[in-house]
């Protein structure tokens, strides 16, 4: 049966070794609402190894709801500490892909590197979400392999961007609106080589059980030859989350309750039961330039004291991401005042860890500087 550790997310997930190779180095996590796979490289340089630091780095960091600045900063915090492990270790070399998402109703965040995949059913219409990071991938672009001969090309696992290579690495981002129904595949490469995409999208629309979907699509890529190890995760969208919902049938109640005791005349115990509604509530919003912090809602409601300040934060709205800044700046509402204060500390982390690296490429900078100026006086020096 497939699981459901957290209310409305239902999932399966499988990963296999397969027919050719002597060890796993894929990993993946399935703790709702973050689903990961990452695919390890370099065999005797320890892919696996690389792959589970990933992970085990992403689980610490990643964010509780979709935003996908905070996923993004995340899987580039795993990318070095990929690069930190391969020099402490002796593995120079060890790389791993990264496809990561979380889920919050029908809004999906997803953080993707390498040639893993992620791949939407829709309307029984099967989409692929993220674009390979691979040499064929850019020589189907351009027109010179066909998406045929790319999935059998000898090049087809060579890859452009993994984490463990570049210290700079940029993950590609993406945030998906999906429909109740849906269903999201994270994948390896172990299976997109072994199986075409139509009997991938055959097999999601007819096995509904997400568990036993994800091991009937292992087992396929396996009766094909398991060339590669395989893993997979399915998670169905079931639509708003369990909070919302209760959040939305708590606010219709609200609003009928006010509106009988308004017609009653009894306005005093509207008020209170507002107040203990609203008192629930929490929501982050930009004042002076700052983030700031208040319990309740930001709607009004006539006669009612729908807010509170808690507290104005040291944190500047325009230190912060874009996407953030644009959910600060309309009202970021969340379920309750330690999501709020979660958020901060979040936020907060990122303006440091923004400034820490400016302050490290400036003096990179002024370095350099330096030693080209002492360089032209030793020049100059040996001509006098």
């Amino acid at each position: 049966m497939a699981q459901a550790p957290a209310p409305n997310i239902y999932f399966g997930s499988r990963t296999d070794v397969g027919c050719q190779r002597e060890r796993n180095e894929d990993s993946l996590i399935v703790s709702p609402p973050l689903f990961v796979v990452a695919d390890g490289m370099g065999g005797h340089k320890a892919g696996d190894v690389a792959s589970e630091v990933a992970v085990n780095t992403l689980s610490a960091l990643a964010p509780t709801i979709p935003d996908v600045d905070l996923l993004g900063r995340a899987v580039e915090s795993a990318n070095h500490a990929v690069i930190t492990e391969a020099q402490k270790a002796g593995r120079e070399g060890m790389g791993t892909t990264m496809t990561a998402c979380v889920i919050q109703g029908e809004k999906i965040a997803i953080a993707h590197v390498g040639d893993s995949r992620a791949y939407l059913l829709h309307s029984g219409k099967l989409q692929q979400l993220t674009r390979d990071h691979s040499w064929v991938a850019d020589m189907v672009e351009q027109g010179h392999l066909t998406p045929e001969e790319a999935r059998v090309h000898p090049s087809r696992s060579a890859i452009t961007r993994a984490l463990g290579s570049d210290p700079y690495m940029q993950p590609d981002l993406y945030e998906v609106t999906a429909s109740e129904g849906d269903r999201l595949l994270l994948c390896s490469d172990g299976l997109t080589g072994m199986v075409d995409d139509g009997s991938i999208q055959a097999m999601l629309a007819r096995v509904r059980d997400p568990q036993r979907c994800a091991a009937a699509l292992v087992n396929e890529a396996i009766a094909n030859g398991g060339a590669d190890n395989i893993t997979v995760i399915v998670v169905d969208i079931t639509g708003t989350n369990a909070k919302a919902e209760r959040r939305e049938r708590r606010r219709s109640r609200m609003w009928m309750i006010v509106l009988m005791l308004a017609l009653a005349g009894i306005i005093a115990g509207a008020a209170f039961a507002a107040y203990n509604w609203m008192q629930s509530s929490a929501y982050l919003i930009e004042e002076n330039g700052k983030v700031v912090v208040y319990q309740g809602i930001p709607d009004s409601i006539p006669g009612i004291e729908t807010h509170w300040l808690v507290r104005e934060t040291d944190v500047n709205v325009d230190d912060l991401q874009p996407s953030a800044q644009t959910h600060i700046r309309e009202g970021l509402v969340v379920d309750s005042l330690d999501d709020a204060e979660h958020l901060v500390s979040e936020y907060e982390r990122q303006v440091k860890e923004d400034a820490a690296e400016k302050m490290a490429r400036g003096k990179t900078v002024v370095s350099s500087s330096a030693a080209s100026s002492s360089s032209s006086k030793s020049e100059t020096a040996a001509k006098k």
